[in-house]
């Protein structure tokens, strides 16, 4: 309990024992009643049906709830969505479904590429960190751990022009950034 809410029962049971009434402690009482009823018609008007699968659910352990969850995505064909979620995820949906209908053409040209950084010259370590906080947007600290654990994946789905921009910028810099 906080120093407040202690101050505060202090108070009403000093004022409760000196006036020698229970009027402010019974009303009180009730309307934590109240509130405690209205709480009780919440819940009672959930459906049980609901109820009971809420009630196995919140006694399933993490591992299971693990399982639940990829059983209800596989049973209810939910896509994983990749972390950063929501917002990415209906632009991205769409896209996806209409390259699985239509079979892709043999000779089309590639126009999206992704960016791996794959070694650094360790002179030029530091100008690549700021670079790569610049195009990626982390902070230095992430920059830094991101261009030491090197392979590793830039960018993904960078369009031809950006994605030559930023290999002879790296390359400038005395990194290896292959697009794939």
């Amino acid at each position: 309990m906080s120093a407040p809410c202690r101050y505060a029962v202090r108070s009403c049971a000093r004022s409760i024992r000196t006036n020698g009434s229970f009027r402010s402690s019974t009303s009180f009482i009730q309307s934590t009643q109240s509130i405690q009823r209205r709480h009780e018609s919440t819940a009672a008007a959930t459906n049980p049906k609901i109820a009971g699968i809420v009630d196995q659910i919140s006694q399933l352990t993490l591992l299971e709830t693990a399982d639940l969850v990829s059983s209800l995505k596989s049973r209810l064909n939910i896509p994983d969505l990749p972390v950063g979620g929501f917002a990415a995820a209906p632009a991205a949906a769409p896209a996806a479904a209409e390259e699985a209908d239509e079979p892709a053409p043999a000779a089309q040209e590639k126009t999206l590429f992704n960016l791996k950084l794959q070694a650094f010259d360790a002179g030029a370590k530091a100008k690549i960190i700021k670079e790569v906080k610049g195009l990626l947007g982390l902070s230095l600290v992430d920059s830094k751990k991101f261009v030491e654990s090197a392979p590793k994946m830039m960018k993904e789905s960078v369009p031809k022009e950006e994605a030559e921009k930023i290999v002879a910028t790296m390359k400038e810099l005395g990194a290896t950034v292959v697009m794939e």
